[in-house]
């Protein structure tokens, strides 16, 4: 009779059965045991653990589901960052990309194109460190992401170490996402709870990546992992100790390390093979149990894609082409209209019945504004043609005219505010028209949407006001007005859904910290139309207090360059109303810094008085704020664009197409070291 094994051993076993079944069916697509035989082997090496804890190891598959719920969310620094992918829309698009990438290869240069679904997920960043999963982050704003190794840990698709021989760091990228059947699954249980007597209502969730977006919202491992996520590989981003090639050996490398990888990628040798994969797959793509919004186009050559280089935003080596749109015709049953930051009147259509599109029933959509409605004669009861852009957000693109049957009505726009009662306006400019609430700084319709404006970063900077925040303050009631933001107390914070105590005291914290900001951050902020950052901080140059601007003649104001009359006139509107006058009151006694310091002479001479500077990649000492700040402080003028009236170009590393246009036009072209000693830095 065999000797039985020890837990040691015996859990060691099971822990090498569940991460082969794992990579059979995730990585395989080929599993040779049941569902419920999976799960009596990993409830065994639960049994085993809990009666010997010291048999535990950090990567064993019973460590997805553990741990307590976390206070909120770290950042991290990708270490190479994570660029978007421009867009193409059809053929010609595809054929431009090409031609592009021909000439800088040249003629003779062999180019092949791997060809990728591109799942409807999250993307993810994932970095191993001696084979071990060392934490996982969200794309984020591309230069930083959400710490969420919590909640990656619990999809299954993920190896917690890698398989065969590991690089010493290896960081694979891709997309977290989840089937149609869970979105099915989880509404259903939604539509159950809802029914139930008492219960907190919840909306069902829209389509997949709404889903899981949500999921990583969560904070509590034990509830994430009652959601089935999948993961897809398709890119890597840190290495040391691996040199590859092509995305085909990428691929390769990705399968043999234990990740899934999408099975229909396809390596193309010709743009028409491209162009025809695309095509391909539109049709397709209803078919797989996943959402997808499109493909992506990638050079497959490393070294190619090192040629070609990137642009200050996206690589020149890769596209993406956008499926066409899915459409749906409906009836236009009503329109109602909501207000926007500057009291724009957007008339939003409800339709009749609803249309289902891209997976979600779609109930209304924007009509865009007046002089869209006026050219498209739509009318109350017509036919329309609706769309999703991008697939996300639905607009009414057509009228069907010919389905009219006489009895359809005109829409009539109120003479009213439908928020808070003022008179409507019409505004019109050279090329389209309006209407507008007459009293947009003190009308609640736009108020949301102007309190995630004011804590911008460029403008008063409140860290944990964003989108969301904004949403809720303004619909507690909480915040009806920007002086309200700055009488916030913890007690009514932690009586809103989602605020803990440390989120709630950072906000109060960000709060505060803005009040400092100043007036060329200030202005900007508060909503005037065609006052930007920009413009503000000239002005705020010229005029460097809130009290200097209200003294101050509109001639004067108008001689700030790039003002002139037209935008002097919405200014003096906003402080000259009542409610300006009252704004202003209240944040002076809130000790809101309503004055500016000029910058300082120009150091060491004046070398970069008059000078315009473009900047172009990323600098090692700077971020794109200080570079144009510190540009600003030492007399020059930063733009976004080369021209002839360049006269330096600031190079950082991987440079975007201003080089090539700098070269084009004879521009100087300075690297870091040699503007850190034009300015008396080095």
């Amino acid at each position: 009779m065999a000797k039985a094994a020890s837990p040691a051993d015996r859990a060691a076993e099971l822990r090498e059965q569940i991460d082969r079944h794992n990579y059979l069916y995730y990585v395989e697509a080929a599993p040779v045991i049941s569902d419920k035989e999976f799960d009596k082997l990993l409830q065994e090496l639960v049994e085993i653990e809990k009666k010997h804890p010291d048999l535990a190891t950090a990567d064993s598959p019973t460590q997805r589901v553990g741990g307590a719920p976390i206070p909120g969310f770290k950042q991290i620094t990708h270490k190479v960052q994570m660029l978007s992918i421009e867009n193409s829309y059809d053929e010609a698009d595809l054929r431009k990309f090409d031609a592009d990438v021909k000439k800088a290869l040249g003629a003779k240069a062999k180019i092949e194109y791997m060809v990728e679904l591109k799942i409807d997920g999250i993307s993810m960043s994932l970095t191993y460190e001696n084979g071990q999963l060392a934490f996982a982050a969200t794309r984020g704003s591309g230069t930083v992401g959400d710490d969420v190794t919590h909640i990656v840990k619990t999809i299954a698709a993920i190896p917690l170490k890698l398989s065969g021989q590991a690089p010493k760091v290896f960081e694979a990228r891709g997309e977290v996402f989840m089937h149609k059947s869970e979105l099915e699954r989880l509404n259903k249980e939604i539509e159950a709870n809802n029914k139930k007597p008492g219960s907190k209502k919840q909306d069902p969730y829209k389509n997949t990546r709404n889903l899981t977006a949500g999921t990583f919202r969560l904070l509590d491992p034990k509830e994430c992992a009652k959601r089935k996520k999948t993961f897809s590989a398709y890119a890597v981003g840190a290495l040391d100790g691996l040199t590859l090639k092509s995305q085909s050996e990428l691929f390769a490398k990705l399968k043999e390390l234990g990740f899934p990888t999408c099975q229909h990628n396809k390596l193309c040798a010709s743009i028409d093979e491209v162009i025809a994969c695309c095509a391909e797959w539109n049709v397709k793509r209803k078919e797989l149990p996943y959402d997808t919004d499109g493909m992506v186009i990638k050079v497959n050559d490393f070294a190619q894609r090192e040629t070609l280089g990137y642009t200050a935003k996206v690589p020149r080596w890769a596209k993406a082409f956008k499926f066409d749109p899915e459409q749906g015709v409906t009836k236009l049953g009503a329109v109602v209209f909501h207000i926007g930051k500057f009291g724009e009147l957007t008339p939003v259509a409800t339709f009749d019945p609803p249309v289902e599109l891209a997976g979600t029933t779609v109930t209304h959509a924007s009509m865009h504004n007046a002089s869209w409605v006026a050219e498209k004669d739509v009318r109350i009861g017509d036919t329309v043609i609706v769309e999703k852009k991008g697939e996300i957000i639905p607009q009414v693109v057509d009228v069907v005219k010919s389905d009219r049957k006489g009895g359809e009505k005109v829409i009539v726009w109120p003479t009213n505010c439908p928020e808070c009662g003022a008179p409507v306006v019409k505004k019109e400019t050279a090329s389209s028209f309006n209407f507008n609430c007459s009293n947009p700084e003190a009308c609640s319709g736009g108020m949301w949407k102007r309190l995630e404006g004011y804590a911008r970063k460029t403008r008063m900077e409140i860290d944990g006001l964003g989108r969301e925040v904004a949403i809720q303050l303004v619909e507690s009631g909480l915040v009806k007005s920007i002086p309200d933001l700055y009488k916030l107390t913890k007690k009514q914070l932690l009586s809103l859904e989602k605020f803990a105590d440390t989120k709630a005291q950072n906000l109060l914290d960000g709060i505060e910290a803005s009040k400092g900001r100043g007036l060329a951050r200030l202005l900007p902020a508060l909503a005037i139309y065609m006052v930007g950052e920009e413009m503000a901080e000239a002005l705020a140059e010229e005029f460097p207090s809130l009290d200097a601007i209200l003294a101050a003649k509109p001639e004067e104001l108008a001689k700030v360059k790039g003002w002139g009359p037209e935008r002097v006139k919405y200014l003096r509107a906003f402080f000259d109303s009542e409610n300006g006058k009252q704004l202003v009151a209240e944040l002076k006694e809130l000790g809101i810094k309503t004055t500016h310091e000029k910058r300082a002479a120009p150091a060491g001479g004046a070398a970069l008085a008059g000078k315009t500077i473009v900047v172009t990649g990323t600098l090692v000492n700077y971020d794109r704020n200080t570079i144009e700040s510190t540009i600003k402080d030492h007399g020059g003028k930063p733009s976004g664009s080369v021209s002839k009236k360049t006269d330096f170009l600031l190079l950082g590393e991987k440079p975007g197409s201003k080089l090539d246009k700098a070269k084009e036009l004879g521009v100087k072209i300075i690297d870091e070291t040699e503007f850190r000693k034009m300015i008396g830095a080095e």
